[in-house]
Parts: structure tokens; C-alpha cells; sequence
């Protein structure tokens, strides 16, 4: 079956309605496009799992503050839609803003305490506008399945809270974070970064392996942990520290010793571009649904 391009919120809402009543399990990967490697592993896993494959290319207003860079946010759809067309995408949903936020919108998901912390101190608006997309999707959608990466893992862990406060009936599957050769995450924003600003992006990775490796020798004092790598990422000038925290896994909450339950989660601008990246300390990753 080719790969349909739905641009309309009546067309998508048509195509659900008909794939609802046929029993097929629909799988969703909600992404903003600029597709890399680590979109297509999200696409993968869906296409194995699930009988028909959605994916959303959009790339949402509402989560971006008036200085962060909506404007300048890569796009390439043609591009992407010849990148799901080889995997055998079933359906491609790239809806315009004025179907999905029309003249006197109003409504909008704010989610509240896993959001407190983390990007969501940094960026106090992005998650409201998250969620608020997400559950549009999920509803126009009508996905039972929905796929996203470990990389932006707060995302991942309030939008599964926010599945389970509406009891909507829907798995979410967080996958490993995919990484360059090198070691850096997949980023639709690594297309910022210059050539010079290349090693400097990469302290993020080196600091979480460093942070790793001090925490399996024996290092338990998170604070201990924060300063040897705030060092490492600090000797890069181009680098600025948003944040680094040690949180629990589940809650998010600032945590002071690790244990099997705690992530390290960075955020550091190289420049002007805002990357993250986080890993747990004493297990390799959190592959699981939710």
C-alpha cells in the first residue's frame, strides 16, 4: 500500500474513524519532522509492532517561547516523506496550524508537577504545549500505540502521567536514545552546530559516561558526580550550562544518592543551540512501555 499524505484535520479524522472500525492496531510516532536515524528507529519499532504505521510531521507553535527558534526549526518534508515511503509508512499526517489551533483556540493540557523541574524550569511553557499537541494527535489519530525517545525523556514520562490521568487506552513505548558515531544524540538541532562546535557538543555524552563510570566504581553522592563533570562541559567556551540534575526516574524529583532509579539529565547550549541528553546511572537504558 503506498504511503498517504493526510494534510487535513477532517481527512485524518475520516481515515480514524474507518481504521477504528476495522480492528487494526494503529501505531503512532508523533515528530516535528527533519527526520534522522533515531526518528526512523521510533518508525521501525511501530512498523513491527503495530499493523498500520501514522506518523505526524508538525512542527508545534505552542511548545516554543517567542525567543526559541520556531521559525528557524529545520523542515524538509519532501525529504522526510521519501525517508517514510521506503520503510513502507502506512500514513503521514502533516496538518497546518490554522486546522490545529483555529481562530479562538483555547483549550490547552497543563500538566503540573513532573513538569516543575528539569526543561520544564527552563522552559515553562514547552510542556503545556506538548501535551496539548500530543492528546490532539492521540485523538485525531485514534492510536493505541504511541512511540517516543528516551532522548527527550521528561517528554516521554509526563505525556505517559497524562495517558494515565485521562485513562486513554494507549501504550506508550519509550526506545533507547540513538547517537552518532561518536556518540552524539540525534538531534534535528545537531544541523545548528558548525563544525567547531562539534567536540564541544560532544562533552554532553562524554559527561554522562564519565558520570557512569564514576557511579559504578563506587560513587554514590550525586553532587560529587555534578562538579567533576560540570568541569568537563565548562572547559568547552562555547558551552552554557542549563542545567545539570540527578533525578528519579518516575518522580523526576532532585535525588542526592544514586541508586538503581537515577538519571542524569543535561541540557548545555553549544552557542546559541540548546542540546540535551541524559542516561541512567547503574543500567544502560529504560526500554519500556508505559
Amino acid at each position: 500500500m503506498a504511503t498517504l499524505l493526510i494534510e487535513s484535520v477532517e481527512q485524518m479524522q475520516d481515515w480514524a474513524q474507518r481504521y477504528q472500525q476495522s480492528n487494526l492496531v494503529v501505531g503512532l510516532v508523533p515528530t516535528m519532522g527533519f527526520l534522522h536515524r533515531g526518528h526512523l528507529s521510533l518508525v521501525e519499532a511501530c512498523l513491527e509492532e503495530c499493523d498500520i504505521t501514522v506518523v505526524s510531521i508538525y512542527v508545534n507553535p505552542t511548545q516554543f517561547a517567542p525567543h526559541e527558534d520556531f521559525d528557524q526549526y529545520p523542515r524538509d518534508l519532501e525529504g522526510d516523506r521519501k525517508k517514510l515511503e521506503e520503510l513502507g509508512v502506512d500514513v503521514i499526517f502533516a496538518p497546518p496550524s490554522d486546522q490545529m489551533y483555529p481562530e479562538g483556540y483555547c483549550t490547552y493540557v497543563v500538566p503540573e508537577r513532573l513538569s516543575q523541574n528539569l526543561c520544564g524550569k527552563s522552559r515553562p511553557t514547552f510542556f503545556r504545549g506538548v501535551c496539548t499537541v500530543v492528546l490532539k494527535l492521540f485523538s485525531l489519530t485514534r492510536c493505541q500505540y504511541a512511540y517516543f525517545g528516551q532522548k527527550d525523556y521528561q517528554q516521554s514520562r509526563i505525556i505517559a502521567q497524562m495517558v494515565k490521568d485521562f485513562h486513554l487506552p494507549i501504550t506508550i513505548r519509550t526506545l533507547p536514545i540513538v547517537r552518532e558515531e561518536d556518540g552524539l544524540a540525534m538531534s534535528s538541532r545537531n544541523a545548528y552546530l558548525s563544525p567547531e562546535q562539534r567536540p564541544a557538543a560532544l562533552s554532553l555524552y562524554q559527561a554522562i559516561q564519565k558520570a557512569k563510570k564514576m557511579a559504578q566504581e563506587g560513587e554514590r553522592v550525586c553532587a560529587k558526580i555534578k562538579a567533576e563533570i560540570a568541569k568537563d562541559i565548562e572547559k568547552f567556551r562555547e558551552n552554557t550550562i542549563d542545567y545539570i540534575e540527578f533525578v528519579h526516574s518516575q518522580t523526576l524529583q532532585p535525588v542526592e544518592e544514586v541508586d538503581e532509579q537515577t538519571l542524569v539529565a543535561l541540557a548545555v547550549f553549544v552557542g546559541k543551540t540548546r542540546l540535551i541528553d541524559n542516561g541512567f546511572l547503574l543500567k544502560e537504558s529504560e526500554e519500556r512501555d508505559r
